[in-house]
């Protein structure tokens, strides 16, 4: 292991440890400078700069990827859990915590996979707060916001969305079907999907005119439940993000003459800039960005 000559005792910077969890998170330099509205040049220099401190290499650089050391995977672990202690102890000195109710939209896929841990961490900072959650597609509750029925919307995109929305993070979309039945390339391609609009549904759709494959809509459904349900069955294909896939499903990919999927980008929609929605904002980045490996990072 290589080391770097560290000034004695040189406590950890929790800016830099931010930064640090940020290109781990984000997959690289460049969208960690995007979100912390840093240069990615200042980025390097945070990295550079904590690797120092903690005297030893955290980032292994090659050609094409950056990964994780076991100092840098080390680090990580802890780094989180400082920052979460540093965030909880500035919360606690305010000395008001949160309280009133707080209307919460969210899309059932983001629901489903992040709102359990989201809700444990919000309610462990701000026991007297509540939340109103209302599930369905991200295009009609973010028409209910508009309407002033809905303080926050957790939602997703396939596309970046500029100003209006906040990205906490993105992952691939996959093609899902049964993992042990086959897939009978004879015939249209079966698919499950939601009702339109439907950024799953429209990103399922394009892909597959830009390979000219055919396909048909066999099973339509409200329920991201009810999609996957036809996928384990055999019945039809569905498109999810890569971290809804449970037991009994595989991934198609080119081998199986599948097209690729762009990825899906989750955002977070506030109607107005409040403790309460900052707050549920930052518990849901982390709650979605703990869950993904930090060990493939992008250079």
């Amino acid at each position: 292991m290589h080391t770097l000559p560290a000034p004695s005792g040189t406590p950890l910077d929790t800016v830099l440890l931010r930064t640090f969890l940020e290109v781990v998170d984000s997959g690289s330099f460049v969208l960690a400078a995007e979100r912390l509205a840093l240069t990615p040049s200042a980025v390097s220099g945070h990295i550079r700069r904590l690797e120092q401190i903690a005297g030893t290499r955290l980032l292994a650089r090659t050609t094409r990827r950056l990964e994780l050391t076991p100092a840098g995977d080390t680090l990580y672990s802890y780094g989180r859990s400082i920052l979460d202690l540093e965030r909880e102890a500035r919360a606690r000195l305010r000395g008001a915590p949160l309280r009133g109710r707080l209307r919460v939209g969210a899309s059932e896929d983001f629901a489903g996979t992040w709102l359990p841990e989201l809700l444990q961490r919000f309610r462990h900072w701000h026991p007297d707060a509540t939340i109103e959650l209302k599930v369905g597609i991200t295009a009609e509750l973010l028409r209910q916001q508009e309407r002033g029925h809905l303080d926050l919307v957790f939602g997703k995109q396939c596309s970046r969305t500029e100003g209006a929305g906040e990205l906490l993070w993105e992952e691939p979309l996959v093609w899902a079907f049964a993992r042990d039945q086959a897939l009978d390339s004879s015939r249209p391609l079966p698919l499950a999907v939601f009702p339109e609009p439907c950024i799953y549904r429209e990103a399922a759709v394009t892909a597959l005119g830009q390979n000219a494959r055919a396909w048909q809509v066999v099973f339509e459904s409200s329920s991201m439940a009810g999609c996957l349900s036809a996928a384990r069955s055999g019945f039809a294909v569905t498109v999810i993000a890569e971290s809804q896939r449970g037991d009994g499903l595989r991934v198609l990919g080119s081998e199986d003459g599948m097209p690729g999927l762009p990825a899906a980008r989750f955002y977070a929609f506030a109607r107005t800039d409040t403790p309460a929605s900052a707050a549920l904002i930052d518990a849901a980045r982390r709650a979605g960005q703990s869950r993904f490996s930090p060990r493939g990072l992008r250079a």
